[in-house]
């Protein structure tokens, strides 16, 4: 590995196609980053595919994996695959609103204190440390539990009473990014401390640049490799607390679905008569294989973007 990176043909390479290559090479990686986004594909186009309305119920409750129907029906009669499918596309949606939330939270949040340094740093942070110590998942469900009724009367006065359903959906996407974004901020103060003194940032200084045009013009592209391993290693831990409050029935509710509370059904049919195990076989089966393989692609972009740790 080191002889082919320090070859003649590599050399002339942009750190960004060196990068590349370390993640081509990387085969459980890039194998899952394939994976991810052929399942994606798959999940967008469903519905255009499939003749089975995800939220259209029918006489054929319960029925086992057939041809007709390879994941079966749930208890309603719906077709398995279809409301899979369905509750995937909410589950990386939630995923990645909340990613993107924590993303810009706490870009900003660490670029601003690592940079500035001094007492705006040692507040920044210490807001940081209070806040690691209060239990994340509760947060949100105190959050939801509490103001969603206030949220819901919001939505229905100022828009239709039909948004107001879409009130626990915007909790899901903004309070799940809220409270993830705080080992972001560390990451990114951590660079922006590395950075800061650096002598294209002196230089950019000398010529008369702003703070804000060095923040986010020379310093904020500098660890841009960090902030997407980070970004993709986020997403599963959003997409994982997400499925813990549908499982708990605190997420997305009925009609809508996501693996989480389709989950939550499927072990709510769970009885000493009969088990219907493709109720939780399918939905669990992909929930794990998206998580697995978002793990595997963020764990093959944090050695590729730095090959030291290698």
């Amino acid at each position: 590995m080191s002889l082919w990176l320090n070859s003649p043909a590599v050399d002339h390479l942009s750190p960004n196609r060196r990068a590349w290559r370390r993640f081509v090479r990387n085969r459980p990686a890039f194998l899952s980053a394939l994976f991810l986004l052929g399942a994606i594909g798959i999940i967008l186009l469903w519905p255009i595919l499939s003749s089975y309305d995800p939220v259209a119920v029918s006489d054929l409750e319960s029925k086992a994996p057939d041809a007709r129907n390879w994941f079966g029906t749930d208890v309603h009669g719906r077709d398995l695959l279809a409301r899979v499918f369905y509750g995937a596309r909410i589950s990386l949606l939630v995923g990645a609103v909340g990613a993107a939330v924590s993303l810009v939270i706490g870009v900003v949040w660490g670029a601003v204190a690592g940079y500035v340094g001094g007492r705006v740093d040692g507040v920044l942070m210490r807001i940081v440390d209070i806040l690691y110590s209060m239990p994340s998942i509760v947060f949100v469900i105190v959050l939801i539990t509490t103001l969603e009724t206030l949220l819901k009367n919001w939505l229905a006065r100022t828009f239709s009473p039909e948004t107001a359903n879409l009130a626990r959906l915007l909790f899901l996407f903004f309070g799940l990014g809220a409270v993830s974004w705080l080992t972001m901020a560390r990451i990114v103060r951590g660079q922006a401390l590395g950075l800061r003194n650096r002598p294209f940032v002196d230089a950019a200084r000398a010529l008369g640049a702003s703070h804000a045009r060095i923040l986010f013009r020379h310093i904020l592209p500098n660890m841009a490799g960090v902030i997407i391993v980070y970004v993709t290693l986020t997403i599963p831990s959003v997409i994982l607390y997400e499925s813990f409050l549908s499982f708990l029935g605190l997420g997305v509710q009925a009609p809508q679905a996501s693996l989480g509370s389709l989950l939550a059904e499927g072990a709510a049919q769970i009885n000493p008569i009969r088990i219907y195990w493709w109720m939780i076989v399918f939905p669990g089966g992909v929930l794990v294989s998206m998580l697995l393989a978002l793990n595997f692609a963020g764990d093959g972009l944090r050695d590729a973007f730095d090959p030291r740790g290698n």
